[in-house]
């Protein structure tokens, strides 16, 4: 970068950042207008699109229903976040954070409402006891890698996926850093599945469904444009091999495609309420 800036004593906003998503950036929370959310037949209402965070959690249902747990039928809405959806009344309701996704399990007494992936995932699993133990090394090793990729993430979506790919400019420096710190969690994740099939052992786990939207998808080329190569993603043989594994489970292939918005047609189920919505896709 050339420009030298300022920092002012006190930041004040007082025009767009500029870049893919500016429009819909503020620095305050809260609902912009009254909206309800739409309601379906299953005890779980799912407010979503299938970005990273957004898949891990259509994956997690797919998952479930393909295991066998009938329960866990679900109702997927579309959420556009381009339009400002996430900030309508019904949503900041349940996400008072207004980021997708955000869901709400009927299946009790009284609604409750998730509005973090990483607490859906738990929350799912433990429910379901499903993909991840009730205790022992497992779950714990599970949960680590769980909050790694929560903590991790943010560095490669809102670091380098924002500077790579929808900041108005390319500027080296931010590039530089977050390109670094993004291939040193490849490195970190590529030593862990030197030694095992999966994140956090012999099985799968949340803990998969969680990292691979982000860094199974980087390293196919799923993510950003072009963003596989700059990285030298090959080079990470461990993490291509769990991706490619990853990707062709069939719960996988259909978690991908619910509340896309966006490429091929046969690829995308905007609204999800059935197993018949994924007849005729490219499964």
């Amino acid at each position: 970068m050339t420009i030298q800036y300022t920092p002012p004593k006190v930041w004040t906003w007082e025009q767009e950042s500029g870049g893919t998503f500016a429009s819909i950036n503020r620095p305050v929370a809260g609902a912009t207008h009254d909206a309800e959310l739409p309601r379906g037949e299953h005890d779980f209402q799912l407010y979503s699109l299938a970005t990273p965070n957004g898949v891990k959690v259509t994956v997690m249902f797919e998952e479930l229903l393909e295991a066998g747990h009938e329960g866990a039928e679900y109702d997927a809405w579309p959420i556009k976040i381009g339009d400002g959806m996430q900030f309508g009344s019904g949503f900041v309701e349940v996400n008072p954070n207004s980021k997708i996704p955000a869901l709400l399990d009927l299946s009790g007494d009284e609604p409750l409402r998730l509005f973090e992936s990483g607490s859906m995932l738990l929350h799912l699993a433990d429910k379901f006891r499903a993909f991840l133990p009730a205790e022992g090394p497992v779950r714990t090793e599970a949960l680590n890698w769980l909050f790694w990729q929560m903590g991790s993430a943010p560095f490669l979506g809102g670091g380098f996926g924002h500077f790579f790919a929808y900041a108005p400019e390319k500027f080296e420096y931010p590039i530089n850093r977050y390109a670094m710190e993004v291939k040193r969690q490849l490195d970190v994740l590529d030593r862990q599945l030197a030694e095992r099939p999966y994140i956090a052992g012999d099985d799968y786990t949340i803990a998969d469904i969680a990292i691979w939207p982000w860094y199974g998808q980087l390293v196919r080329n799923k993510t950003y444009k072009d963003a596989a190569e700059f990285l030298d993603a090959d080079g990470y043989t461990h993490v291509q091999a769990w991706a490619e594994k990853i990707a062709a489970r069939p719960a996988v292939k259909r978690g991908v495609m619910v509340n896309r918005l966006s490429g091929d047609e046969s690829e995308q189920v905007p609204e999800r309420h059935s197993a018949a919505d994924f007849d005729g896709k490219a499964l």
